[in-house]
């Protein structure tokens, strides 16, 4: 055999060997990580946990597992486009929160989807039941209805004389109304007057608190939705400004200057977000895995901000706190 006969023939085989290797070897699964709001608005802790979870089942990023990271930047219209495509890139699962799992569910019924929701998912249709959810979606719920009542208990501990509690929230955002009525119910019950105000942009919000200001609103209550958690630090600013103390739904808001809040651990339920995605990965029927509820909950104070705002915390109200601000 001539030497360039040989030397083309064994780069044939050099270039031919590692192709047919690969074809051999079985594919990386590819998850879907799609948000509603935007994902730079999403905390890194929240991903970071999701990874972990994904870690207990033996499941690494870019290891053996890929994530493909989509969020529709406020535009829920865009949700059912996204899962278009992570679908055409035949994704393994998709995991998402209360609206993208929605779109989710109503494009695929083959594909896994795990949920990390803060509402109730029978009543926002994305599963049957609770302990059977039967189909192809699954997941974790922060939907507690003592919540509310907790939340504005702490409230009024604080401030017992408020005679009028304003309550922020986002109309956009799919599971609010469940959380108007659950807070309704909640301080209906407690003898609570409250006045909700429904914020979508900028001007909205500086708009809702010079009125709960003219209204005498002695506490506020800092409800649900992406569009509020983006605009977090504004909230806080003029909470502070306007000398209103509140208490908020998620930590985030008091690592930013904020009151105080009281909910469920979001890392938490991420990190068991990941579990049931590598569970699911490794041949588990979503439909088959019951839906999480929260077992974890974090009440932190920021006693540097209660300073400014002229307020003494109540010892036992600090005694009882996950974790204190200073």
């Amino acid at each position: 055999m001539k030497r360039r006969e040989f030397i083309s023939l064994l780069g044939g085989a050099a270039v031919t060997w590692p192709l047919a290797a690969r074809a051999q070897q079985p594919a990386m699964p590819v998850v879907g990580f799609l948000r509603s709001g935007s994902l730079t608005d999403v905390p890194r802790d929240r991903v970071t946990a999701f990874r972990e979870g994904l870690k207990e089942t033996g499941f690494v990023e870019g290891q053996n597992v890929a994530i493909e990271y989509r969020s529709d930047e406020y535009q829920t219209d865009r949700l059912p486009l996204l899962v278009a495509d992570l679908l055409s890139r035949q994704v393994a699962l998709i995991v998402g929160d209360t609206p993208s799992a929605l779109a989710a569910k109503a494009a695929t019924t083959t594909v896994p989807i795990v949920f990390v929701t803060g509402g109730d998912p029978v009543k926002v249709g994305l599963t049957a039941s609770l302990n059977r959810p039967g189909g192809n979606v699954t997941g974790v719920s922060f939907f507690s209805v003592e919540l509310g009542a907790k939340q504005l208990g702490l409230l009024r501990e604080l401030r017992p004389g408020a005679a009028r509690v304003a309550v922020l929230v986002d109309p956009k955002f799919s599971t609010t109304e469940q959380f108007v009525s659950d807070v309704r119910a909640a301080a209906s019950a407690m003898g609570q007057q409250i006045e909700t105000f429904y914020v979508s942009s900028d001007h909205e919000i500086e708009t809702a608190f010079t009125t709960l200001v003219q209204r005498g609103a002695g506490a506020l209550f800092c409800g649900t939705g992406w569009f509020l958690l983006s605009q977090r630090d504004r909230i806080v600013a003029l909470a502070a400004r306007h000398r209103i103390p509140a208490i908020y739904l998620l930590r985030d808001y008091v690592a930013a200057g904020g009151l105080m809040s009281y909910a469920q651990s979001n890392p938490d339920a991420y990190r068991q977000a990941g579990i049931y995605a590598g569970r699911i990965l490794k041949g588990q029927k979503p439909g088959d895995l019951p839906v999480m509820l929260p077992t974890k909950f974090e009440f932190v104070i920021n006693l540097k901000t209660a300073k400014s705002l002229g307020l003494e915390i109540p010892d036992k109200l600090v005694a009882l706190a996950d974790e204190v601000i200073e």
